[in-house]
């Protein structure tokens, strides 16, 4: 491995590399909010006196709202435009609600989902200025979440991480992200999410919510309080989440538990350990085409959980092939391709566990070490009843089933010194993750089997057993080691400089172990090669200045890197998942994704008025897309370098608070990326040119705008927000584009604690108040996700998702 050496260039003098406690594990000098514990002007991390180098800026002193300005008032840190999300936005949406979705509320945040919780990961997407969740560096407090692409190689969901429930605040980092995250998929920024500390007091938290179509979640907190004299204290939290879905037939199910313990170590430092386990088993929606969309209707599903559900898809697959006893359903008689329009069933299930312990350790007054050892296994199934191969039995499909299994280990370690008027900050990444991803095919039983009663169809949910057929299997190694160095330098109390740099050296190496040539249609798989990612220098510099009262310039440029990603063959945009001589045509031409990042901007904090303006300038090479043909149960991929995109883009935001309790908050966001170069690829032995050049890119809109209007009387908490989406991309060629929609979002929450406690002074129910949430108000029908299945050259494609139409949800939530 090579050696990294750290050194810097001094400046007037001074040393000039800066790190106002962007730290490498879960510490940061200064919150959103304050936990009840936490005394004003201390740190509510580990107790002690924040850093003295920048004074708050002045607090907006309104409604129980005011402790946030999304989008407008940034998280002071060394990175400057990065922007805090606390529980209190995340409180706003329905229980269980996927974190990421109350991140909309920031300028050019994109959430989209088939589910109205967000918790089907296959179905979610995230973007923000351009660039897609694979792009986005995630840690949960240091740990990283890895590449967020489904299936995720190295990591896992933010939900499958943690409960919504825990989270005390997530910090977001647009466009340059921080060196000292870790993630080797920054290319368009970080999100941070942070844990609760447990509660100095003994008690406990329960919230019950019932919602359409049949929703039910229990979530459970137990609170131990100071256990000694030193505050150690812990907390385990349970939830389940049930519904049924919207459309189509089945349930889907997710469980999960949550640990944290808190060992604090004099006055200002402590060990932490934190612990998930999540099991999701839940029935996908069928993905959709723009064709469907528009000639389907807004109800078409897979057959599974509907009657004769299973006659339907064999006589579907028969037809298909042209065999008697086929039989298409009449609601697709107008589709262009009904055969792919509903499989039996398609799911998805994961059991997952990751765990880490963190030291945050006061070596001085000074120096300050901080480490966190993680560990992450994830078992997860995909499943599709495919009417393309049929059944050594002879029935028309087969199930056929991808199963990742991921194991991964790793630490981070950082040092940070203030020393003058600067704050240095060094430190070092290393994780293995070994990857194995197989494709066993499952005989269906015959049609007839099933109506008498003497065999039962096969589901994804089943505890499968003897697969007639390995379609594929591979099995990766990689290692992954970063090293960063930053600094912070307060020239004067009003402009602080900050300059960095990480050093990047990712090694993958993958081996084919199956290959079933009728299911792959290939010789040979990407098998018996390795890539390696490196990049020893990535600078990052950004400065502040706040030349009024309540006005702050500021300034970021960096350069970033994402590693080649990995995946299973077809299944994602890896170099590894082609076959193997794609894998060869292609590997000359590969190079790992590289954007420098501009941006700037100007926020003012006031009284009665708050509002932003951010500008950034993205200069992307390498752009490695995932081009896909052909059904989405066996595609033809094929990963290419589409070259470089160059985005420009702006958002501004406003917020008014012109009366006590009242707030309202615009925001609107243009990006215009467009790929630079055309592609050439061969189409059926011809070469063919794709006009993507001035495309604006796939998934993400031109136009953006975001409205939320919030009102807080007495105990009454209400607020009403709207977003609108403009045209999105489907197509590379810009043939095909999704329509626009706005969607509308209530919720409601009234505090019952003052009566509660006129009637009882027994003091053992702390605190009770109700909620009531709606979801797309207006009950509007729209396209949300995109690309799950690739995205098309030229024309239609099925990888759209349908959003959820109105939706209702209540809760009851109580303090003990």
């Amino acid at each position: 491995m090579p050696a990294f050496s750290f050194s810097s260039r001094s400046a007037s003098g001074s040393v000039s590399l800066i790190a106002l406690l962007t730290l490498s594990v879960n510490t940061y000098a200064f919150a959103d909010t304050a936990s009840p514990a936490t005394k004003v002007g201390t740190n509510p991390r580990h107790g002690t006196p924040a850093l003295p180098a920048h004074k708050p800026a002045p607090s907006r002193a309104i409604s129980a709202k005011a402790t946030e300005s999304i989008g407008v008032e940034g998280h002071r840190q060394a990175n400057w435009v990065s922007n805090p999300v606390s529980a209190v936005t995340i409180r706003e949406y329905a229980a269980g609600t996927n974190p990421l979705k109350a991140l909309t509320r920031l300028p050019g945040v994109l959430f989209n989902s088939g589910d109205p919780q967000g918790v089907n990961t296959w179905q979610n997407s995230f973007l923000m200025h351009g660039f897609d969740q694979s792009q986005i560096g995630m840690t949960l407090d240091g740990i990283p979440l890895g590449d967020q692409q489904f299936s995720n190689v190295n990591g896992l969901s933010p939900t499958s991480a943690i409960s919504s429930e825990n989270i005390e605040r997530m910090d977001v980092s647009a466009s340059t992200g921080s060196e000292s995250v870790a993630s080797t998929s920054n290319l368009g920024g970080t999100v941070q999410f942070i844990s609760r500390d447990p509660s100095h007091k003994r008690g406990a938290s329960v919230n019950q919510t019932f919602g359409s179509n049949a929703t039910y979640r229990t979530f459970v907190r137990l609170e131990s309080g100071d256990l000694n004299r030193q505050g150690t204290r812990f907390y385990v939290s349970y939830a389940r989440n049930d519904t049924t879905k919207w459309r189509g037939g089945q349930d889907q199910f997710m469980q999960q538990v949550n640990a944290k313990v808190l060992h604090p170590i004099g006055q200002d430092s402590r060990i932490t350990a934190y612990f998930d386990y999540t099991d999701m088993q839940m029935q996908n929606y069928q993905d959709y085409s723009l064709d469907m969309f528009n000639n389907g209707g807004y109800a078409i599903d897979n057959f599974i959980g509907q009657p004769g559900g299973y006659e339907k898809a064999y006589r579907l697959a028969l037809a298909q092939r042209g065999l008697p006893g086929g039989q298409v359903p009449a609601a697709y008689a107008n589709l262009k391709s009904p055969y792919t329009a509903s499989y039996y069933e398609g799911a998805q299930m994961q059991h997952s566990y990751v765990g880490g312990v963190s030291a945050d350790l006061a070596l001085t007054d000074r120096l300050r070490w901080q480490s966190t050892v993680y560990g992450h296994r994830s078992y997860q199934r995909g499943s599709v009843a495919s009417p393309l191969i049929s059944s050594p039995n002879g029935a028309p499909l087969i199930d056929q089933v991808t199963q990742p299994d991921t194991n991964r280990f790793g630490f981070t370690t950082s040092l940070s010194y203030r020393i003058a008027h600067n704050v240095l900050n060094a430190g070092l990444w290393y994780e293995n993750t070994h990857f194995d991803i197989s494709k066993p095919l499952y005989q269906q039983p015959l049609l007839q089997d099933v109506l008498d009663g003497t065999a039962t169809p096969v589901n994804g949910l089943d505890n499968l057993k003897n697969p007639f057929q390995n379609g594929y299997r591979q099995v990766f190694n990689t290692n992954t080691f970063v090293a960063y160095f930053q600094d912070t330098y307060h020239v004067t109390s009003t402009i602080a400089l900050h300059a960095g740099f990480r050093s990047v050296l990712n090694t993958t190496r993958v081996g084919a172990l199956a290959n079933w040539e009728t299911y792959t249609r290939t010789t040979a798989i990407a098998g018996g090669n390795s890539l390696t990612s490196s990049k020893p220098f990535l600078p990052h510099f950004s400065g502040e200045w706040r030349f009024a009262p309540g006005h702050q310039l500021y300034f970021d440029i960096a350069e970033n890197v994402k590693v080649y990603p990995v995946s299973g063959y077809n299944s994602g945009s890896s170099p590894f998942s082609t076959t193997q001589a794609a894998y060869l045509a292609s590997k000359s031409t590969l190079r790992p994704e590289t954007d420098w990042n501009f941006a700037g901007g100007y926020r003012y904090t006031g009284r009665l008025i708050s509002g932003s303006l951010y500008g950034y300038h993205t200069i992307f090479s390498n752009r490695l897309q995932r081009i896909s043909t052909g059904p989405t149960t066996q595609p033809y991929t094929t990963i290419q370098n589409v070259g470089g995109v160059t985005m420009t883009g702006v958002d501004g935001a406003v917020t008014l608070t012109p009366v006590k309790g009242l707030s309202l908050t615009n925001s609107i966001s243009y990006n215009h990326a467009v790929y630079d170069n055309n592609i050439t690829q061969t189409v059926n032995g011809s070469r063919v040119t794709y006009n993507i050049r001035g495309q604006q890119v796939v998934a993400y809109p031109r136009l953006m705008y975001h409205a939320d209007l919030s009102y807080t009387w007495h105990d009454l908490q209400a607020h009403i927000e709207a977003q609108y989406v403009g045209k999105r991309n489907l197509s590379y060629t810009g043939d095909t584009k999704v329509p626009s929609y706005w969607l509308t979002n209530f919720g409601a929450r009234y505090d019952l604690s003052k009566q509660l406690h006129r009637l009882s002074h027994t003091g053992f129910l702390q605190h009770l108040s109700v909620d009531l949430n709606v979801y797309n108000l207006t009950n509007v029908k729209y396209i949300s996700t995109m690309g799950q299945n690739g995205y098309p050259m030229a024309g239609d494609y099925q990888s759209v998702v349908l959003g959820a139409p109105r939706q209702y949800f209540g809760a009851v939530h109580a303090d003990f």
